[in-house]
């Protein structure tokens, strides 16, 4: 059941019990322009998502039916390009980031002002990846392999899926090897110059990251894969792989 408002570009899947919430946040988008279809539990909001082509995700973790952290996951794997923003009243640290790692792009603790939730769809709209880009000149480091305008990365001989934002992440530390690049740049150049969200968003990007490149290089033949390094109370740098010997 999908309303819309004077534009339907973007489709919305509100995934909420609460009615008051619900009801409020649903008007504000439709009057924002969004087609929104709002679900009350969670294994109806995973059957919509199945159903309709969907760009955002607006995700309770309080469902009535099952935890919303497990619907995250779910919505993750089965459609690894949407946007998903979880809403939450927990406000301890332990349960965002779980949110974040099941594979939330960002979060809202409730109670939260619509303004603030617009603008955060804004931010990330605003990076959503032009439909059906033209192939590129490939940026490598050892064996990796990314193709900017695709938003493809290979791995040796081999693809390797990434989410939207660690996609991003990886696209600005490739393109600059070797360089120290700060928080504050990484969260402006993949995020969003006026985020309103935790840093703590990039440590997560970055950590599964780290886990699905390591994963493919483990998959396969050895390859010739770059460090992501951590430099503590600064930022990330790209360096490129060690030789065999680790000389």
């Amino acid at each position: 059941m999908w309303t819309t408002g004077a534009r339907d570009e973007v489709s919305v899947l509100l995934i909420e019990d609460d009615e008051v919430i619900g009801r409020h946040v649903e008007a504000g988008l439709r009057s924002h322009g969004y087609a929104v279809a709002w679900i009350r539990t969670g294994g109806s909001g995973l059957a919509e998502a199945d159903r309709s082509p969907v760009d955002v995700v607006l995700l309770d973790l309080g469902l009535p039916d099952t935890d919303g952290i497990d619907v995250a996951r779910q919505l993750r794997n089965a459609h690894p390009d949407v946007l998903i923003l979880i809403l939450t009243a927990r406000s301890e640290e332990i349960d965002v980031i779980a949110g974040l790692d099941a594979g939330a792009d960002d979060y809202l603790v409730k109670p939260f002002s619509l303004t603030v939730l617009l603008a955060r769809l804004r931010a990330h709209l605003r990076r959503r990846p032009a439909a059906a880009p033209e192939p590129g000149e490939l940026v490598r480091i050892g064996d990796l392999a990314v193709d900017i305008a695709a938003r493809r990365c290979r791995l040796g001989d081999r693809e390797v899926e990434l989410r939207p934002k660690e996609f991003e992440l990886l696209a600005v530390l490739i393109q600059r090897p070797g360089e120290a690049v700060s928080r504050e740049a990484l969260m402006a150049e993949v995020w969003d110059e006026n985020w309103f969200g935790p840093t703590k968003t990039l440590d997560v990007t970055m950590s599964s990251l780290r886990r699905r490149l390591q994963a493919a290089a483990e998959a396969h033949v050895p390859v010739a894969l770059p460090a992501l390094t951590t430099l503590r109370g600064h930022g990330y740098r790209l360096d490129p792989p060690k030789p065999p010997d680790g000389g």
